[in-house]
């Protein structure tokens, strides 16, 4: 039995190294050239047979960083860096700043910058990250307090199906089931309500500076006249996975440009009609983004709620959907807890983000619910009389698209004017249950001219809108 067990561990010794002519060696050479996926079956089987090899953790704890397997690239980078590997640092430190690790970024960094004090090359690329790093730090300090009502981990190929969109909010659909010679990928196309416009992403010809986001208008029974977006969307990078409110002007899309975090970034931006192009895109705080890819940002307002997706932390071919409640304002979370804030800006635990007493099972089956398109065709959002024949009930109703902009602006108002009166109530309240009312007397007056300000703009949008629609549709 002792020379069995004698001969099996020679084997195992064997094939590692000499195996189809590759040895450890091969897999160095295609290491530092950069070719990971023919060396990293090398390591793997080497690492079978010597695991305590610093060295080959590094490598391997390497590789998988650079693949998003980060509890994998944990594991081999912590060893290599407990025995003192240089290289294993930086990548140690680049990890835990990725996983807002911060002070555990920071000794990585240090001793990477001690053990190359005095190597330019190496110094300069610490300063990079370093400056990466502190950029995080920062931006977790912007965190909106969203509330995230569900996740669901799907299929990269099939992550699309997690989105249960109302007819009102338009349809996300694969580019290659609208475009039938278009390759079999994930890119995705917006549909809006009316069916008559559609947005996506495509190579620009000739370009290296990636793909361009495009629309086309239905004309009779096909779709023409395309147009690329103006250049204030369409910068370096990729440009991908647009969403189009119902207003017809805001434009949710992801980018590999615009100064995005790592891969895809979720960004907004809106069509102003006055110069016929958009404005700078805004990129949105975390939770939203992160070093990892966001994408496929989408809102239903019928319902109440939105989506997007993030491969954070997720295996190499899954992507989670997150489900969210939108706010037609940003509330950034107010907190000197870091490890709070990390874990807000992470997604550590979307129960975190609930609000106390606050139950979410109605809005979450809404979220799982499809609204069938009859059911859509007789719901009132709103009544809007235009004139003694014609009343709107939704957005899709108008015909001009400023109209339909300038009514839109008009329900974020009274959604404004709601909460602003909920408060003024509210203060009214203590007032009458308190001896001192000098301060909340000029808060009141304060919210009272906001409201009175307030609804005198729902007004003038409203009949703005009305004679647009009038003007130019009938």
């Amino acid at each position: 039995m002792k020379v069995d067990h004698l001969l099996f561990a020679l084997i195992l010794l064997i094939i590692p190294s000499f195996s189809m002519g590759q040895s450890v060696d091969d897999a160095k050479k295609w290491y530092l050239e950069g070719n990971f996926r023919q060396a990293k079956p090398v390591f793997e089987a080497e690492y079978q047979v010597n695991p305590n090899n610093a060295p080959l953790n590094q490598w391997l704890g390497v590789i998988a960083f650079t693949e998003g397997d980060y509890p994998k690239a944990q594991k081999h980078l912590e060893f290599a860096s407990q025995k003192r590997i240089p290289e294993s640092y930086l990548y140690l430190g680049r990890l835990y700043a990725n996983m807002y690790r911060f002070a555990d970024a920071d000794k990585e960094f240090a001793k990477y910058e001690k053990a190359n004090r005095r190597n330019k090359e190496a110094l300069a690329q610490l300063a990079t990250h370093r400056e990466y790093a502190d950029k995080l730090k920062r931006l977790i300090n912007r965190t909106e307090d969203i509330q995230i009502i569900d996740s669901l981990v799907v299929p990269k190929s099939d992550f699309l199906s997690a989105y249960k969109l109302s007819a009102s909010a338009g349809s996300l659909q694969p580019m290659s089931r609208f475009f039938r010679n278009q390759p079999n990928n994930n890119q995705v196309l917006f549909l809006n309500e009316r069916q008559d416009k559609i947005y996506y992403p495509q190579n620009d010809s000739g370009s290296v500076l990636g793909s361009s986001l495009y629309t086309m208008e239905k004309l009779m029974d096909t779709f023409g006249n395309e147009k690329r977006l103006s250049e204030s969307v369409n910068q370096n990078g990729d440009q991908a996975y647009p969403f189009v409110m119902p207003d017809g002007l805001t434009l949710y899309f992801s980018s590999t440009g615009h100064g995005s975090l790592g891969g895809y970034d979720l960004f907004v931006t809106r069509y102003n009609l006055a110069t016929n192009t958009y404005l700078t895109p805004n990129q949105l705080n975390m939770p939203f983004n992160s070093p990892f890819n966001d994408y496929m940002m989408a809102i239903d307002e019928e319902k109440g709620i939105g989506w997007f997706a993030s491969d954070r932390f997720q295996p190499k071919d899954s992507v989670c959907v997150y489900t969210f409640i939108p706010s037609s304002e940003v509330t950034l979370l107010e907190s000197e807890d870091e490890p709070h804030l990390a874990n807000r800006a992470k997604i550590s635990s979307i129960k975190d983000s609930w609000k106390p007493d606050v139950d979410y099972s109605a809005l979450l089956q809404r979220s799982h619910a499809t609204i069938a398109p009859q059911e859509a065709a007789q719901r009132k959002d709103f009544t809007f009389v235009i004139n003694d024949e014609k009343t709107y009930y939704t957005l899709s109703d108008f015909k001009n698209k400023v109209a339909r902009s300038l009514y839109y602006q008009a329900i974020q108002l009274e959604n404004k004017l709601e909460r602003l009166e909920s408060d003024l109530s509210e203060k009214r309240n203590q007032i009458a249950s308190s001896s001192n009312t000098s301060s909340s007397g000029a808060t009141i007056l304060d919210l009272e001219k906001e409201c009175e300000n307030v609804f005198k703009e729902i007004e003038s949008l409203k009949f703005r809108a009305r004679n647009e629609e009038i003007r130019n549709s009938f």
